[in-house]
């Protein structure tokens, strides 16, 4: 299955019905301009907080979504202290993960590691693992693009760095714990609770 974020709403693509979420709406894939206008519609209407796709040649509907998009790619790290916190940021009142856009001829680990230390400012942080990469849409200039975000798990022990990169558009640096986690709910991003609760609480 395929989650794509619009903000804190989302599609799911599936290969059959997704009967363990409630949506507002199940549509099964029949041909691409039914398909790119169901997209289209969901963009412009915000009365439903989530609707499910499926077919059960998933990799063809997957295939034919992603068409309707400008893609692109970005990374960025989950961040373990040695003191068991969590590193995170405030963005766009938000909060959020370093991340950025991956620049030519640049590897997702190494956009990764380089965006973390840009946006909060520790260094010497390593990569543990790669973890779920998440997607989500924006439009900029009339165009809608699908961003792809790879995501890793990273360990640090330096000191825990609290002065915001404010020439990055950050606005705060907090180091919490697993137990002050599902406080954030309210002013973080639905993507960012689905890879907190898949990386962090469900472990």
């Amino acid at each position: 299955m395929y989650k794509v974020h619009f903000e804190n709403r989302f599609i799911m693509l599936s290969p059959e019905p997704d009967r363990l979420q409630k949506y507002g709406l199940f549509y099964k894939f029949n041909d691409t301009k039914e398909l790119y206008k169901i997209i289209s519609d969901f963009q412009s209407d915000k009365k439903y907080g989530a609707i499910n796709i499926y077919c059960p040649d998933i990799k063809h509907l997957w295939r034919m979504f992603r068409i309707y998009f400008t893609e692109v790619v970005a990374a960025g790290g989950l961040v373990k202290h040695a003191s068991g916190k969590y590193l995170f940021i405030e963005k766009k009142g938000k909060l959020d993960l370093p991340k950025g856009h991956v620049e030519p001829g640049e590897d997702s680990k190494t956009c990764a590691l380089r965006e973390v230390s840009e946006e909060t400012g520790i260094t010497g942080q390593s990569i543990v693992k790669p973890i779920t990469s998440s997607y989500h849409t924006y439009s900029w200039e009339g165009i809608s693009y699908l961003k792809r975000t790879d995501w890793f798990l990273m360990q640090y022990s330096g000191e825990m760095i609290r002065v915001p990169q404010m020439e990055e558009g950050i606005t705060k640096i907090d180091w919490l714990s697993p137990d002050e986690l599902n406080d954030i709910k309210e002013n973080a991003w639905l993507s960012l609770m689905d890879l907190i609760n898949s990386s962090i609480l469900r472990r």
